[in-house]
């Protein structure tokens, strides 16, 4: 397994080789990208991004939840979740990777 991990600074500086936009630009455009999908999964809509995957915020339930170590039940509060489901292309893409 990789140990590198995908940054803004590496997703501004893709931006800037790929497309030409200086390097201020393309972090500019990155961080406006990335806004927007924040902006949009706060207001509770999906981001569906083609042959890559869907966020979505889930809301979840107050429910009873258990300590594993004393037994003690302790309630878990309401909260909204952030979840992300790949698309088929991107499995088989991530999968097709692991072929070596």
């Amino acid at each position: 397994m990789a140990d590198k991990t995908l940054t803004r600074m590496d997703l501004a500086e893709a931006v800037h080789e790929e497309v030409g936009l200086s390097r201020n630009d393309s972090a500019e455009l990155v961080e406006a990208v990335l806004g927007h999908i924040s902006d949009a999964l706060v207001a509770g809509e999906q981001v569906k991004i083609s042959s890559f995957g869907t966020f979505s915020v889930r809301d979840k339930a107050a429910r009873i939840g258990r300590n594993p170590k004393t037994g003690e039940e302790v309630p878990i509060h309401p909260r909204r979740v952030l979840t992300f489901r790949s698309s088929h292309l991107m499995k088989d893409r991530v999968a097709s990777g692991n072929r070596s």
